[in-house]
């Protein structure tokens, strides 16, 4: 039996980086979370400690800063530039995966004209991009964290299986809540207009979470996808988890009051987790798109 090196990377992770770009007529901020993974030639590093093919994670976080000072753009755009600099430049380096999180920014309101240099960070979710280069092929993944939404009613709930654990009763009307996490896998990594690839995918979702009346959550994640897809055709795969956010009716009855589904319990765990994947069938290979 023998004892060898298996797949390894290295990087910088978390560099939270925030530009202003200052126009005349209003600042803007682009507010960053930055992570680098680089893999390649680094058998001699781990079985010797010899440090020549190793490019420092303290250079790779310069670089992160570097090349956000003659702007950043899309966030997308951004992360595949920093991709191949990284390969392109240095022979022992052969693949590199850059992380990116976008917090949103909303700018004040004074007078009721937006303010000039002031904000409020915003609960609109985090705008996510990964992005993958081996040298020949880059893969890009777009998608967003922590959007927040809730329908107050139009979700049910019955006709699942029942055994001699279940307690759960069925029910016609619901709230429905969730914080969805989606990510989406780009037929190619040149010619998207990122951003309203994005506005769009956004929208998509949250204009399926409306208007679906759900009988079960598994069924909004599909109809969120589906149309994400049908507005998207730059996008070819779909990955959704979606923590189900329980609200219960609250049991008012021991203080003499009824409860005509208008007070409820948020229960933040334990909570259902439903995940899934919308895609096309012609959809090109992923490869390293989402590694």
């Amino acid at each position: 039996m023998s004892i060898v090196l298996g797949p390894n990377q290295y990087g910088k992770a978390e560099n939270r980086l925030v530009r202003i770009d200052r126009d005349p007529d209003g600042h803007r901020i682009t507010d960053l979370n930055v992570s680098v993974a680089l893999s390649g030639d680094m058998t001699d590093t781990h079985l010797t400690g010899a440090n020549d093919k190793v490019l420092p994670t303290d250079t790779q976080k310069n670089t992160v800063f570097a090349f956000a000072r003659d702007g950043i753009g899309e966030i997308e755009s951004y992360a595949l530039r920093l991709a191949r600099h990284f390969v392109n430049s240095q022979p022992s380096i052969q693949r590199a995966r850059v992380s990116v999180g976008q917090y949103p920014w909303t700018r004040l309101e004074v007078g009721g004209s937006p303010a000039h240099h002031s904000f409020a960070r915003s609960g609109e979710g985090t705008r996510t991009t990964v992005v993958n280069y081996d040298g020949a092929q880059a893969w890009v993944v777009s998608g967003i964290t922590d959007l927040i939404v809730l329908n107050s009613t139009g979700s049910e709930f019955w006709g699942y299986i029942k055994d001699g654990y279940t307690t759960l009763k069925e029910t016609d009307d619901r709230i429905l809540a969730t914080a969805v996490d989606a990510t989406w896998r780009h037929a190619a990594a040149e010619g998207t207009d990122w951003g309203k690839s994005y506005t769009t995918a956004r929208q998509s979702l949250l204009e399926a979470f409306a208007e679906t009346h759900s009988l079960s959550l598994q069924q909004t994640l599909y109809a969120m996808g589906e149309r994400v897809l049908t507005n998207c055709p730059e996008i070819v795969e779909v990955r959704l988890s979606l923590p189900n956010k329980h609200h219960f009716l609250v049991d008012l009855a021991p203080f003499g009051l009824d409860n005509p589904n208008e007070v409820f319990h948020a229960d933040d765990r334990p909570y259902g987790l439903i995940e899934g994947t919308v895609q096309r069938d012609d959809a090109p290979p992923a490869g390293l798109a989402w590694s």
